[in-house]
């Protein structure tokens, strides 16, 4: 009883730092450091702090198979390389709860993929939730705020962010059998690796000119609320409730996620809170719901739903 009370304050703080992340990378992005240079802190450290801690655990991990390897170059690809840089990208056009909203359509993409890949079954209620949840993602990404004075580049901001959560839903069915037959450490370490060597070739040279000069101390602990908060500590933790809890339980976590980004973009940068927003949340918010609760197949269970922000 008390691990799983563990689990679940990791996965509740896991969601509470990806959703703030929204917000507070903005704070200091594209004024201080750019979408590629942002990455390249971000997968840098969280690579080295995952393979610092592989050196001082003393649990022999399984060797991974030949054929597994493949798969996990790929995930790094999708997982760490594409789904980064997409994100950052994205967000630096757009609106935090602009792109939490939108990635809450991960689960929906995630029920198409592994429907195709891993067979599992779909349900009437599946379907009207998918149907749900793309209207409300088609209804955010095209309005257009009258407010708003760059609406081509929040358009392009959005879709940008549209495509991260096609990359991250695809990294999920990638990983998922190997979550199951490997310590999902072991996973992440690997993937982070991959991913990194990936990005290196387009982040190295943005990560230079970043403007240390120019950082307060209060953008220092924006960047390493980033850095460390959302990527290593998250990823740590729900790794570690992933062990505890079932799937469909830490998965349902992520609908925190644009509650505490509309929470702290409206406190850090004010911003609006529409109308419009909130019924395009709705929407996604039950589809998402359907998707995941009304009705599945009890001998496959659920696909692990992690973080959008990775």
């Amino acid at each position: 009883m008390r691990k799983n009370l563990t689990a679940h304050l990791a996965l509740l703080g896991a969601n509470l730092f990806f959703g703030g992340g929204y917000s507070v990378a903005k704070t200091i992005m594209p004024r201080l450091i750019d979408p590629l240079g942002f990455i390249f802190m971000r997968v840098s450290v969280t690579t080295f702090l995952f393979w610092i801690l592989a050196v001082f655990s003393f649990r022999r991990s399984r060797t991974i198979d030949k054929k597994d390897w493949k798969i996990l170059v790929l995930s790094g690809f999708f997982g760490v390389a594409l789904n980064q840089m997409l994100f950052f990208i994205g967000l630096n056009e757009t609106s935090p709860i602009h792109a939490s909203i939108i990635m809450l359509s991960t689960p929906i993409l995630i029920m198409l993929m592994s429907a195709m890949a891993l067979k599992e079954r779909l349900t009437n209620s599946k379907v009207f939730g998918l149907i749900l949840g793309v209207a409300g993602a088609i209804l955010l990404v095209t309005h257009q705020s009258k407010a708003s004075t760059v609406v081509s580049s929040s358009l392009k901001g959005d879709l940008i962010i549209m495509l991260n959560a096609f990359s991250y839903a695809i990294y999920l069915v990638l990983t998922k059998p190997l979550m199951d037959k490997y310590n999902p450490l072991l996973i992440i370490r690997w993937v982070f690796l991959f991913g990194f060597l990936f990005v290196l070739p387009f982040t190295f040279t943005p990560a230079l000119h970043i403007k240390w000069a120019l950082f307060s101390t209060l953008d220092g602990w924006a960047l390493g609320f980033i850095v460390i908060g959302c990527t290593f500590l998250t990823y740590l933790w729900t790794a570690f409730a992933l062990k505890k809890l079932t799937p469909a339980t830490s998965g349902a976590y992520i609908y925190l996620q644009p509650i505490f980004a509309a929470i702290i973009s409206i406190i850090v940068m004010n911003e609006r809170l529409t109308f419009l927003k909130i019924s395009a949340a709705i929407l996604v918010f039950l589809g998402v719901f359907l998707v995941n609760y009304g009705g599945f197949n009890k001998k496959k269970g659920h696909s692990k739903i992690v973080s959008p922000l990775t």
